[in-house]
């Protein structure tokens, strides 16, 4: 295989629950569609006024800036496991809680501008670890939340989740 990022995980890479991600993405060149989606988000996201920051779309669910937040702080962990295991780190990642994660922080508290801007240092970040890894890195496995992932998996879960909740902004929020 030439490069495996062009070429789609198979379902033994990657736990179930990941596939409604991994569904979204029908590109081959994964480098390319991270760098296209940053644009497209982050143009999306400077057009909401400030104040829609504060919108819910239901009592009890996330406010927009809780939705950036949590994007922000998902990529940051797939990059992390893909940094793991490319690196050969041994040992299982512990898994997360993502409404536990949300206690913790205060989104609300930040301006929608800054949340968008670690967006897209965060997108950059990740652009620049998957466009660097050579095929053995890429096709690298390690075990988080108790369940085997790939490096390349984590690529495409990456790009899928952060369509989830682009799509949730504009068809359930806006």
């Amino acid at each position: 295989m030439n490069n495996p990022s062009a070429s789609r995980p198979n379902k033994s890479e990657y736990a179930e629950y990941y596939e409604k991600y991994v569904s979204l993405v029908p590109e081959s060149d994964l480098v390319k569609a991270l760098a296209l989606q940053i644009e497209d988000t982050v143009h999306y996201l400077r057009a909401l006024p400030e104040s829609a920051g504060d919108k819910r779309y239901a009592p009890g669910k996330w406010s927009v800036k809780e939705v950036i937040g949590h994007m922000n702080d998902m990529e940051r962990l797939f990059l992390s496991r893909a940094l793991h295991f490319a690196r050969q780190t041994p040992g299982p990642l512990p898994g997360i809680e993502q409404d536990d994660w949300m206690k913790a922080t205060d989104f609300a508290g930040r301006s929608m501008s800054d949340l968008i801007d670690e967006f897209a240092a965060i997108r950059q970040s990740t652009i620049y670890f998957f466009n660097h890894l050579d095929d053995k890195a890429w096709m690298s496995k390690g075990i988080a939340s108790g369940k085997e992932i790939s490096v390349r998996a984590l690529a495409f879960i990456t790009l899928g989740h952060e369509r989830h909740h682009l799509d949730i902004l504009k068809n359930r929020y806006f």
